[in-house]
């Protein structure tokens, strides 16, 4: 069983057809398929978390529920390390302000599930901890609060490890956009090595919710956009401003720069015709870039391979794709050299 992005799941449906997967059950941002073979669970670009299934109950009384997962974990082996519970997305991200996350009613179902659990079953005190390589993660989906599924996992890269695949984090202060989210949970899920001291170059920062987290993080930052930053961010000893377009700039501004995050309202192609501008001139010595990719809408999925041809035209070491939980219609390019 699969969650992903309110309205993505047709692609998610279209690639694991694809993968001679037979679909089952789905509603928006929850899908289940079958395989004639034993094959590992799929992975995909629009795919945020995916387990194997242990089955699904459906009923008002929560008890009973609980009762029918704690049946379906009887030939798993005992105990499980960790257990997440989270509902699928209610809406696309953005709508009616909505964003990803452990809800109340997901909170109270995993505090009932801990206090009725049998002593073997868990070796985790408490739900939706970010689990350890390797560690088994017993799911429970509220695919709506009457109708769970349930299924297990081993964990292996960061979104695995993390409660419906959505980064648990805790800002040092208020962010100032929900862009530090996204920044925070790209720059975790790339692997790239930022440290304390590198220079980190945003074009699109306004109105600073990304350099926030790079501040944060003990970067010096300079920020690229026409548009007015917060206060707080401009004011900040380590960034640097710049109210202008990326390709207004001389490409000296570029040179120290070892990160690249690009996040701005324009069309795709544009986009990497601005990364390419800056990454491919002599001046610059970039190691990782993190691209967001506006879709607009899920029908321009299939202009992602092109892109990624693209990409691969700067001669990386590496290109991830991905849709990140924090994404909207759009997708993270990670690249790196």
């Amino acid at each position: 069983m699969m969650t992903c992005a309110h309205g993505a799941e047709g692609l998610v449906k279209e690639q694991i057809a694809e993968a001679g997967w037979r679909l089952a059950f789905s509603r928006p941002g929850f899908v289940t398929a079958k395989h004639d073979r034993e094959l590992p669970p799929p992975t995909g670009i629009f795919i945020r978390t995916c387990c194997r299934s242990l089955g699904n109950a459906k009923g008002d009384q929560g008890d009973s529920l609980i009762e029918q997962l704690f049946q379906s974990v009887e030939s798993v082996r005992l105990p499980i390390d960790q257990l997440h519970v989270w509902p699928r997305d209610r809406a696309p991200i953005g709508r009616f302000d909505f964003e990803p996350e452990i809800d109340e009613v997901a909170k109270a179902v995993a505090a009932r599930i801990l206090q009725l659990a049998p002593e073997n079953l868990f070796r985790c005190a408490t739900a939706n901890q970010i689990a350890q390589p390797s560690e088994s993660i017993l799911d429970v989906v509220l695919v709506d609060p009457s109708e769970w599924f349930f299924g297990i996992h081993t964990a292996t890269h960061w979104p695995s490890r993390w409660p419906g695949g959505i980064q648990p984090v805790a800002p040092e202060f208020e962010p100032i956009s929900r862009a530090y989210y996204k920044a925070a949970e790209a720059i975790t899920w790339s692997g790239f090595d930022l440290r304390p001291g590198d220079l980190a170059v945003e074009v699109g920062s306004a109105p600073g919710g990304a350099c926030g987290r790079l501040l944060e993080m003990g970067l010096n930052v300079i920020g690229i956009d026409p548009a007015e930053m917060d206060p707080r961010i401009a004011e900040h000893p380590r960034f640097q401003h710049f109210a202008t377009r990326a390709g207004d700039l001389p490409r000296r501004v570029y040179r120290d720069a070892k990160w690249l995050l690009v996040d701005s309202n324009v069309k795709p192609d544009a986009t990497l015709s601005t990364v390419r501008n800056i990454v491919d001139s002599r001046e610059t010595n970039i190691r990782g870039c993190l691209i967001t990719m506006k879709l607009g809408n899920y029908s321009r999925a299939d202009q992602i391979p092109r892109w990624c041809d693209e990409v691969m035209r700067w001669k990386p070491k590496q290109l991830e794709v991905r849709q990140l939980a924090r994404n909207r219609c759009e997708v993270c390019f990670a690249v790196s050299w």
